[in-house]
């Protein structure tokens, strides 16, 4: 397989996830549509779903590469959050690597960091790698607002649990400090020489 090919199936697979996200009981449903895009996961799937697209039309593209790191940091952000926190959570890591989130949690991150590691090696200085965290340091003050903050009516459940017990401040913490050596490791893939 080429990275082509593999970037191909990463957008293919993803789009056809959040088209079945719009669907329940064999009709089409905007509001579960909808619905999905409140989650970290569907956001970073498909940011890397489209940078995987634009890396088949051109991969020598500065922007499209970058937008491709971005999206491999993000997917491996709710990879690692699985894998890390969630599962020790939520009662294990079957239940979130069933049907479409075997894809969103597990095989898309692979698959991005798969092609990220082997055929897209160009080199990354620090201050690059830092634009990895964008997406989290993005939705990290927005799921707050939207889980402590907003009117009652208008407010999300902590789906993600990063509120329990208030400690939204800590988890915040976590999370960007959790994505800032996910960047590191990342840089530290781009810069293996050989």
């Amino acid at each position: 397989m080429t990275d082509r090919m593999i970037n191909g199936m990463i957008f293919a697979v993803t789009l056809v996830l959040v088209i079945r996200f719009f669907r329940e009981n064999g009709k089409w449903n905007p509001g579960r549509g909808k619905a999905a895009f409140r989650f970290f996961t569907t956001l970073s799937n498909v940011l890397c779903a489209v940078s995987a697209l634009l890396m088949c039309i051109a991969p020598e593209n500065r922007l499209f590469r970058m937008l491709k790191y971005i999206g491999t940091a993000a997917v491996t952000v709710t990879m690692m959050t699985v894998l890390l926190f969630l599962a020790p959570t939520m009662g294990g890591l079957r239940k979130l690597i069933q049907g479409a989130e075997l894809f969103l949690h597990l095989l898309t991150p692979l698959a991005a960091l798969l092609t990220f590691g082997l055929w897209e090696r160009r080199g990354m200085a620090f201050g690059e790698a830092l634009w990895g965290m964008l997406p989290v340091a993005l939705y990290g003050p927005y799921y707050l607002y939207r889980t402590v903050f907003a009117p009652e009516g208008k407010r999300w459940e902590d789906f993600y649990g990063f509120n329990r017990g208030g400690k939204w401040p800590a988890s915040f913490l976590a999370m960007l400090a959790g994505t800032l050596l996910i960047c590191l490791g990342l840089m530290g893939l781009q810069n293996i020489r050989g």
